[in-house]
């Protein structure tokens, strides 16, 4: 299992160490089984496997291609509900009508086309329960049956798998990568640092780990185990850690509820906190914001019980109200209720990544006259704070000249609502000025490039991955504001879903808007044709596993497409067993099944809280077409919800997002080029070592080579 994570997380493929012998038959059965879900195999893979016992070389195939179909959604059976799909779809009416002629002719009477279609438009019935409405009507081997194989194209994917070290090697690797990020990890990344972290626990560990949800996952390992716990210098590190155990939220954005600690557990935490608020009183000053899960924290770990621990008794009576503690965001409010914004910039100092947080807020209260004595705090910050508050401040001031026609808000869990923008703009010049200061010591921070840099042109419009939690796992996933160049004549979005427990309708749509984010159009299971798009059919329950497929030819006269999945009924994206949405390009005379992995450029997961899911829109410039990557959820209603009841909601998040600048790689790139050569990546190789960035890795890269893919983009952001 870890070598499986450890491929669809790096592309690399873990060595055996199994007996050698002659594997070549198998290395050739692994060519061949790769190139059909659209990958291929480096010449040094398929050579180690070819020096392999069968056994051994089996037992590594195996994993190799269950690792990958996983990974672009193979691993299920992708059924359309229309047979013919994308040929043969009904009129959606007609269709309708059918069905209940179906029903009417199974009761023995008669009725005539207006009478059925009047019943039908009066919304007197139940599609559900019309005979054959929203269930398969064949088996995937039928469809299979029903398509031609799939015609190649010079435009299909394939993606290269590396050879890697021993999994041991790849493990530990990994480990000390994603313990050592600078920035935070969404779910997936979280949970196979958990577990890495417990493989690895005896193994080297990262010299710093600067994100605290890391070290609350690292220290649930090593609480478990009785281990001493690491890099855990606040408070809310042991509330982090409490919560991870008890399997609650480690970002603290929702209340967990914990679990009974043992003796040895109890003792671990209390004496941390102890030794955290004895080395530094201001400490408590962190607990009042989460007072509620201290107190209930405190009902599981006795500190009452332990007189040794006093400062850890403390932490709770001020949890409780029994003692009151200004921390620092607190004096900085009563700073600025007094008018007093350069003292409340003064006080924040003392936490550079919160002021830097506040720098506009700060900035816009002060008048000019204050103005200054707010900038030079600010300014002597940023050499105190992370690269990822320097290159989120930097985003922000680069979309703070003029106000923003929708403000879009985002949570952890990717909820996303829009507001009016009311702040008004920051000073051109006060711009110019962070934005330089800003750019200094992010380039400052840049690690001294040993060799010339190589950068793929499709990685620079791909944005900064700022926090893990703004993007979800898959497949060749970028994160929010990224953008993609499509190729090809065809736009297939498809959406897979199983229940866990209950009947679960998932509905994929598409709306189009036109220049101005107005509705231009829709398609859905109430709408099944439009302008060339063509849905596959409407499936209402999905026990076994169910996939919905809308076509979109590149040739559709609107600049924008957006792909929506939308809970109809039944269980929520992160209740149903599995759901996922991905999309497929092809040209217009590439026939085959509706779902062929070959064609697949991305998969995500969707497990984000809300009852309708933006994965990512489609717009059309001056480049031609682009996948635009959102990661947005809408609250929703809890059942039948529609696209034709979200197009105000859907475009003012599109426009929200379209206008924005992102910070990209190629900002990155700009600042190094001051210190170092940089090429663009055209497909020949080099001639001398270099440091590569792109979507993915290319093979025969001169050794020495560094090589930043689309899985490591992260750690160029500076600590």
């Amino acid at each position: 299992m870890l070598e499986k994570l450890i491929i669809r997380r790096t592309l690399r493929v873990p060595a055996s160490t199994g007996a050698a012998g002659d594997g070549s038959a198998v290395a050739r059965q692994l060519d061949a089984a790769l190139l059909d879900a659209g990958f291929s195999a480096s010449r040094a893979l398929l050579e180690h496997v070819g020096a392999l016992a069968h056994g051994p070389a089996m037992d590594l195939a195996a994993t190799v291609v269950s690792a990958v179909r996983e990974l672009v959604g193979d691993h299920v059976q992708h059924n359309a509900y229309f047979i013919g799909f994308p040929d043969d779809v009904p009129d959606t009416v007609e269709f309708w009508t059918s069905r209940l002629r179906a029903a009417v002719l199974a009761g023995g009477g008669t009725a005539s086309d207006a009478q059925l279609r009047a019943a039908v438009l009066s919304g007197g019935v139940n599609l559900l329960d019309l005979p054959g409405y929203g269930t398969y009507q064949h088996t995937y081997a039928e469809l299979l049956a029903a398509h031609d194989e799939l015609i190649a194209s010079a435009g299909d994917r394939l993606t290269l798998l590396q050879l890697g070290d021993t999994a041991e090697v790849e493990a530990g690797r990994l480990y000390l990568a994603l313990a050592g990020s600078t920035t935070p990890h969404g779910e997936a990344d979280l949970a196979l640092l958990s577990e890495l972290a417990l493989t690895c626990i005896d193994d080297a560990q990262p010299e710093r780990i600067p994100v605290r949800e890391n070290r609350a996952v690292l220290n649930g390992v090593r609480l478990v185990l009785g281990r001493p716990l690491v890099a855990v210098d606040t408070t809310t590190d042991v509330l982090r850690l409490a919560c991870h155990v008890s399997g609650g939220d480690v970002s603290l954005a929702t209340p967990t509820r914990f679990r009974s600690f043992g003796r040895p557990e109890r003792r671990i935490l209390l004496a941390a906190l102890d030794g955290i608020v004895g080395a530094s009183q201001d400490k408590l000053g962190d607990v009042a914001p989460y007072a509620e899960r201290w107190k209930r924290l405190g009902e599981r770990l006795h500190p009452h019980e332990h007189d040794q621990w006093p400062h850890a008794q403390a932490v709770f009576a001020v949890a409780r109200g029994e003692r009151r503690v200004r921390n620092l965001a607190g004096r900085a409010e009563a700073a600025i209720g007094a008018g007093a914004v350069g003292t409340a910039a003064s006080v924040l100092s003392a936490a550079p990544g919160l002021l830097l947080r506040s720098a506009d807020r700060l900035l816009r209260l002060a008048s000019p006259s204050e103005r200054a004595g707010v900038v030079e705090p600010i300014t002597g910050a940023l050499g105190s704070a992370s690269g990822r508050v320097l290159c989120s401040l930097r985003e922000h001031v680069g979309n703070r000249l003029t106000p923003a026609s929708a403000r879009l808000y985002a949570n952890r869990s990717r909820r996303a609502w829009v507001g009016a923008d009311e702040r008004p703009p920051l000073p051109a010049e006060l711009i110019a000025e962070l934005s330089a200061r800003l750019d200094a010591e992010i380039g400052a921070r840049l690690p001294d490039p040993q060799r010339p840099l190589l950068v793929d042109p499709d990685v620079l419009d791909v944005a900064l991955p700022l926090s893990g939690k703004a993007a979800e796992g898959g497949f060749a996933v970028l994160p929010r504001g990224s953008r993609a160049p499509v190729s090809g004549e065809l736009l297939r979005f498809f959406t897979y879903w199983r229940e866990t427990s209950r009947r679960t309708d998932f509905d994929l749509s598409v709306l189009l808007l036109d220049g101005k984010f107005r509705t231009a159009g829709q398609v859905s299971w109430t709408n099944y044709h439009h302008d060339g798009i063509v849905h596959s059919g409407d499936i209402t329950s999905a026990p076994n596993g169910a996939t919905e497929f809308i076509d979109v030819p590149l040739t559709i006269d609107v600049p924008y497409v957006v792909p929506q999945v939308y809970i109809y009924a039944g269980e929520s994206f992160d209740e149903v067993a599995e759901s996922m949405f991905g999309y497929q390009t092809r040209t217009r005379d590439q026939r085959g099944a509706p779902f062929d992995a070959r064609t697949v450029r991305a998969r995500s997961d969707v497990r984000g809280q809300g009852r309708i899911a933006l994965p990512m829109l489609f717009a059309k410039g001056e480049r031609g077409w682009q996948a635009v990557w959102l990661h947005l959820y809408l609250q929703g209603r809890p059942n039948f919800n529609r696209v034709e009841e979200n197009t105000f909601g859907t475009a003012d998040r599109v426009r929200a997002v379209m206008e924005r600048r992102y910070l990209t790689v190629s900002y990155l790139v700009d600042l190094l080029r001051t210190r170092t050569e940089v090429r663009t990546w055209d497909g020949e190789l080099p001639d001398e070592p270099v440091t590569f960035i792109g979507i993915e890795a290319p093979e025969g890269l001169p050794a020495g080579s560094d090589v930043f893919p689309l899985g490591r983009l992260s750690e160029l952001i500076p600590a």
